[in-house]
This record gives C-alpha cells, sequence and structure tokens, in this order.
C-alpha cells in the first residue's frame, strides 16, 4: 500500500487518509486498500491476512477474552489471533445504504454518500474475507434493490455493481427500509444502517426496536459533514433544502444558534434511543478514516458473537 494513503491515529495503528482514498475512482480498490490497510497496521505486515487465514481465525480486538488467544499461532507469527467459535461464522449481514438527496452534499470535495458507499464496500469486502454471508439495501424516497445476503467473491462483485449505480437523490424514508428488513430477515443477523438520518427520533425507535425484538444486532452509523457541525453562513442569505429544493431566506445569527441547538438534540436523542435499545451508534465525519468504521463493525459483530454463545449456555434462548 502506498504509504501516501496512511496517516498516523491515537493508537499504534495507521489508518487511511480518506481525502486520498476518495481519489481513487475503483470501490474495490478503495475497500481493499482499507481493509489491507487496517490487518497490515494490527499484524506489522503489509502482505498477511488471506480470506484463507481468516476463515477459521479472527484478529484480536482490545476487549477480547484472553483466554481465546491461539498462543501458539502467536509463537509461530508474533501476532494475536482469537479462535472462531462455531456461531461467528457464515454470519447473515444486512448492508443499508441511505442514497437520498441530503446524502448528495459534500463540504470537502466529495459526498457524504460517496463516503457511505466506500465504507459499504469496505464492511462487504471484510465480511467476504470472513466467509460472512452479506447483502445490501440502498433507499431514498423509495426502496432501491435488495440483494439478499450470500458468499464468496462474485456475490461481493453484485454489491460493488449495486453500490456504484447513479442514485436519483430524492428525499429520506428510513423507514421503509428497516420495516422491510425486518419482515424479509427470519435468522438473527447483523443490520448495518449507514445515513445521515435525518428522520424522526420515534420512527427510528419503533424500527430499532422491532428489529431488536428480532433477535438483530444494529449498529448504526451516520454520516455527517464537517460543515453540518457549524452552520458556516456568515451573511444574510437565500439556501436552499437539499431535501424540497424550497429556498429559504437565513440570518446567520439567528440561524447559527436554532441550528446547533435542533442538531445536537436531534443527536441526543438519537444516541438516547440507540442505548436503551442495545443498537450500537457511531458518528462518522466524513474527514475521517474509514478504517474506524471497519472497526466499529468487527466490535459489534464480536458481540453478537458473545451474545450468542451466552444464549447456547442458557439452553438456547435468543
Amino acid at each position: 500500500m502506498s504509504g501516501s494513503l496512511l496517516q498516523s491515529s491515537s493508537t499504534t495503528r495507521a489508518s487511511v487518509d480518506p481525502d486520498a482514498l476518495m481519489r481513487i475512482k475503483s470501490l474495490k480498490l478503495r475497500a481493499k486498500t482499507v481493509v489491507e490497510g487496517f490487518f497490515s497496521g494490527l499484524h506489522r505486515s503489509p502482505t498477511h491476512g488471506s480470506s484463507i487465514e481468516f476463515s477459521e481465525y479472527r484478529a484480536y480486538v482490545p476487549g477480547d477474552d484472553l483466554r481465546n488467544l491461539d498462543w501458539k499461532l502467536y509463537a509461530r507469527s508474533d501476532r494475536y489471533f482469537i479462535k472462531k467459535f462455531e456461531d461467528e461464522t457464515n454470519r447473515r449481514c444486512y448492508l443499508i445504504v441511505d442514497q437520498s438527496r441530503s446524502m448528495g452534499y459534500g463540504s470537502i470535495g466529495y459526498s457524504k454518500m460517496e463516503y457511505a458507499r466506500t465504507v459499504a464496500a469496505t464492511l462487504a469486502y471484510y465480511l467476504t474475507l470472513q466467509h460472512d454471508a452479506v447483502g445490501v439495501l440502498t433507499f431514498d424516497a423509495d426502496l432501491g434493490d435488495f440483494l439478499p445476503p450470500k458468499l464468496g467473491a462474485k456475490q461481493f462483485h453484485q454489491i460493488l455493481v449495486e453500490l456504484s449505480r447513479p442514485a436519483e437523490g430524492k428525499g429520506t424514508d428510513i423507514e421503509a427500509p428497516l420495516r422491510q428488513i425486518t419482515s424479509l430477515v427470519p435468522r438473527r443477523g447483523l443490520v448495518v444502517l449507514m445515513s445521515d438520518l435525518l428522520a424522526p427520533p420515534e420512527m427510528l425507535r419503533k424500527q430499532l426496536a422491532a428489529l431488536r425484538a428480532r433477535g438483530h444486532e444494529v449498529v448504526l452509523l451516520r454520516i455527517v459533514d464537517p460543515a453540518e457541525l457549524d452552520l458556516g453562513i456568515a451573511d444574510p442569505a437565500m439556501i436552499q433544502d437539499v431535501e424540497t429544493g424550497r429556498q429559504i431566506y437565513v440570518d446567520p445569527a439567528a440561524a447559527r444558534a436554532r441550528y446547533t441547538e435542533r442538531f445536537t438534540r436531534h443527536r441526543q436523542d438519537i444516541a438516547a434511543i440507540c442505548e436503551s435499545n442495545g443498537v450500537g451508534f457511531y458518528e462518522l465525519l466524513t474527514n475521517m478514516p474509514l478504517d474506524q468504521a471497519l472497526s466499529q463493525l468487527i466490535n459489534a459483530r464480536n458481540q453478537l458473537g458473545q451474545r450468542g454463545r451466552r444464549a447456547t449456555a442458557g439452553g438456547g434462548r435468543r
């Protein structure tokens, strides 16, 4: 991997510079760059970590039970691996990607939608290496195509094709895809929603509770452009609502205070809903390295495996 794509992080692992990554036109190459960079940082080798190796072992993640470390493998490789349990294999994962008009916004050379697609491709590539079944569902105001989870490289290629389709960029309806996943998916799995979450919190509460009641592990990755953290308008202006196309007059001082208050309250409401329902909630700024999204998926996936083992130990309850 080119050294120009790497930047140091707060940990000992190098991170992939998102600005350099987004200049790569191939979505597949972006995904491979993030995943291979992630594992090379963990294991101090740019070439280690094939799909065969990780089908029986997975990389150690801080918080894992040290009793499950394979010390013989560590002695041979000087790298930490956890033995995979049976219920951690062939996991079904559903990637839900928001392609609404608001996701087309971007202040740093690429949009939230492009960032979310790259996150989805990265997670799909990682899960394919892990021999897990992965599917994808895209949406805006309407549902897009749904690819049910399958194993293998051919499925990963189909996911890339789906993620690369031009988006119409209509309004947002998060309720429909969550409701569809709830109704279509009979087996417990991992549901990962990538969206800017411009939706009523109470609607999210209802749909997330329904998913959790079916036994699914759910992770929300909220995609936020850095400019959305602060309404950067210095002078009075007419602005266009990206969802409705309506022109709105804005007075900077009053608008900034009102915007900050509503943005903060909306974020806090979603975080509280996720916490009360046992849903993972992570906010990804589009200038953040994408391997952080991968770390969050691995953590959520490990937690699902731990819950499954506890349920089995307790007599198969779910």
